[in-house]
């Protein structure tokens, strides 16, 4: 498998659901790593798609609409373009960008299933699922909360627990509740559309546990277990008002289950790419001198591994994933990335916050991939991350290149005086560098490619250190020239070897070079640039990032940790806390104020700043409220303010208390007011 010659690779990176944003866990899991590979790919000159789209068929869109009052597609109309903005702002080069609500999704997903269900590949099955009274509807997966089997987590899903990463069942969760009424659900017969995973596994176990042995160990350990455990026949339709309808007779107010036509959105979108550049889709996925490569993040490798390609066997007409480069998790400042407490680096944020410094975040989320088990994400790292590698090392030893070049020689490249020994151990380093990362890239590696790729900078930044060419210039200019020389000739392998991992500074550097983009084969030589080349004049590649720069964002993380003291994504009842004694109860100090001006916080989208008037004082509050609240509906209102709570920082502002709130059935907050005016400064007891 791993010697095969292939004609042209079809890659693709799972389809982020049109919910919510981007965030950096999904780019460092999937989309950076994937991005890197097929810019690899093109380099080389090879012919790939590289494929990804919007899934909106997932539970979670429909959430996030009844939540905001507005329809599924609305949602997904948001996000669709908020994502695909974001990711061609930060470079990440798909050949297409589709989505699933597209016309030609729904044809495709819905032939597939017809071809499988003529096969009499499908289970139907009547089971019990959970129901909702209240609602009068079943629950999808994602719609029932309870607790984690496995790690006891409170707030597991019925697909999923996203503390511990394990795939569940509704079934399994330990006091399940529905996230619609806050009810416990029922059980209530219906029937299904099922996979027999079971008939696949001696299949399974041969295909990947004997035949992919090269598959990166958390992947192949994943599909072991899940194939040792034994596999189950799995439901692909639900009983659901949102989604692609179940295409057969029978199945009236059925969809199907997003699991299955997700996947089914790669060859779609190939579909559209074809139509609309007037090529043939069909060899991408039809063709066994096709590699096919999916990207995604490890909550996903059970589809990718095991479903998809039951599916795409039992259809007969697909290749079969070569390879599945499943990335773990990126924790954010040693915690778990969490869309629903808004702890989280959103892509769109950064490119307005960070302007220009794309491939700063690029070389970051690289340099730490969680590549094998999970990995973290800090501000102060990615700050040091730019000042101490890309300022002082990359940017530091291309702009010395280029000023020199351009003081001694009018920005021509001088020729090597033959008189004059070069560097046989820099000119090995570039002949031997493409190939060494090459090696690593086809395994994955790309932390270590990264690494390697910036050794090259290192080795050129220590020639010109020991080299010292400005002390030599007046006694020994034949030996600056053959210097200079082969130190232009590292920043332009820099250039070529650099654009997979830094394509943004690429650029920039073919620029100050003047020279066209050139391509992977043309790297590993000492003499890309001959003597009289024109190169331009320098310009910085990288700044330094001010600690400022860094603290806005660690505050802003924390304003994040008190709005979710306010508020949570999804609307629950809490358990009740353990007792404490009177003695407790009685320091806390709750009591009416009254809200007297309100405005919000410049550069935040979430908090309000409040001067209140608490009977005994008049006082400055920062609460997380804004997106709930506009100024002007909060001044004059009669709040209760817990008045004896430690002041705190939050973005630079001095919060002198707390403002109390509650959550009703809609996710919406409201304050804890008297029923009747009370005199600003009343105790509640």
């Amino acid at each position: 498998m791993q010697n095969k010659k292939f004609k042209r690779h079809t890659v693709t990176s799972a389809l982020p659901y049109a919910n919510g944003p981007i965030h950096i866990g999904h780019l460092a899991g999937v989309y950076v790593p994937a991005d890197i590979y097929v810019r690899f790919l093109r380099s080389k000159g090879e012919d790939v798609i590289f494929v990804c789209g919007s899934d909106e068929h997932g539970v979670p869109i429909t959430i996030r609409a009844r939540k905001e009052g507005k329809t599924p597609q609305e949602v997904a109309d948001t996000y669709n373009e908020l994502n695909k903005k974001s990711f061609k702002d930060f470079g990440i080069s798909f050949n297409i960008y589709s989505r699933t609500s597209n016309k030609i999704h729904h044809q495709t997903a819905s032939d597939f299933f017809v071809a499988l269900n003529d096969k009499s590949f499908f289970k139907k099955i009547e089971s019990e699922q959970y129901f909702d009274e209240e609602q009068n509807e079943f629950l999808a997966d994602r719609y029932i909360k309870g607790t984690c089997p496995k790690c006891g987590h409170g707030d597991a899903y019925g697909d999923q627990c996203e503390n511990c990463g394990s795939t569940l069942s509704p079934a399994e969760l330990i006091d399940p509740k529905s996230m619609l009424s806050g009810s416990k659900p029922v059980l209530k017969k219906t029937k299904h559309w099922y996979l027999p995973l079971d008939e696949y596994e001696p299949w399974l176990r041969k295909w990947i546990l004997n035949d992919h042995k090269e598959w990166k160990s958390n992947v192949y350990g994943q599909c072991k277990s899940w194939i040792d455990q034994g596999l189950q026949a799995r439901a692909v339709t639900r009983d659901l008002d949102w989604g692609i309808p179940v295409p057969v007779e029978g199945a009236e107010g059925k969809v199907l289950y997003v699991w299955f036509d997700a996947p089914i959105g790669y060859i779609s979108a190939t579909k559209e790419w074809a139509e609309k550049n007037n090529r043939d889709w069909e060899p991408y996925w039809k063709d066994d001198r096709t590699r096919l490569l999916h990207f995604i993040g490890k909550d996903n490798i059970v589809f990718h591994c095991i479903i998809f390609p039951c599916m795409l066997k039992e259809h007969g007409d697909f290749i079969l994933p070569e390879n599945v480069p499943a990335n773990e998790f990126l924790n954010l400042e040693n915690n778990k990335i969490s869309t629903s407490r808004n702890w989280a680096v959103w892509l769109h944020e950064y490119l307005n916050e960070f302007p220009g410094k794309e491939d700063v975040l690029r070389y970051t989320l690289c340099a730490n991939a969680p590549e094998t088990k999970d990995n973290d994400f800090t501000w102060k790292d990615f700050q040091a991350k730019n000042n101490n590698e890309l300022v002082a090392i990359l940017g530091n030893f291309i702009n010395r290149v280029i000023v020199l070049i351009n003081k001694y020689y009018d920005g021509k490249i001088p020729e090597r005086n033959e008189l004059f020994d070069i560097d046989d151990e820099l000119i090995n380093g570039l002949k031997s560098a493409p190939g060494a990362l090459e090696k690593s890239l086809n395994a994955f590696r790309f932390r270590e490619a990264l690494s390697g790729f910036m050794e090259i900078a290192r080795s050129g930044n220590k020639y010109l250190a020991d080299a010292e060419p400005w002390k030599l210039i007046k006694t020994s200019p034949g030996r600056v020239a053959t210097i200079m020389n082969l130190a232009v000739q590292v920043v332009a392998n820099i250039a070529i070897l650099g654009a997979p991992f830094l394509p943004f500074t690429s650029e920039k550097i073919f620029r100050l070079l003047n020279l066209g983009k050139l391509n992977w084969g043309q790297a590993g030589e000492a003499d890309i640039l001959g003597p009289g080349h024109l190169i331009r004049k320098p310009e910085l590649l990288f700044s330094k990032i001010e600690d400022r720069e860094i603290q806005f964002q660690i505050d802003k993380l924390k304003a994040t940790e008190q709005d979710n003291s306010h508020a949570k994504e999804q609307p629950e009842i809490p358990e009740a806390k353990d007792e404490i004694a009177y003695e407790d109860f009685s320091k806390i100090d709750v009591r009416i104020g009254k809200v007297l001006k309100a405005e919000k916080v410049e550069k935040s989208s979430k908090l309000l700043k409040m001067s209140v008037d608490t009977g005994i004082d008049k006082r400055t509050i920062v609460s997380g409220i804004a997106k709930y609240f506009k100024p002007e509906e909060v001044e004059g209102k009669q709040v209760s303010v817990l008045v004896n709570l430690a002041p705190r920082k939050i973005m630079g502002i001095e919060s002198q208390g707390m403002i109390l709130l509650a959550e009703d059935q809609d996710g919406r907050l409201v304050f804890v007011t008297p029923e009747h005016h009370v005199v600003n400064g009343s105790v509640i007891s």
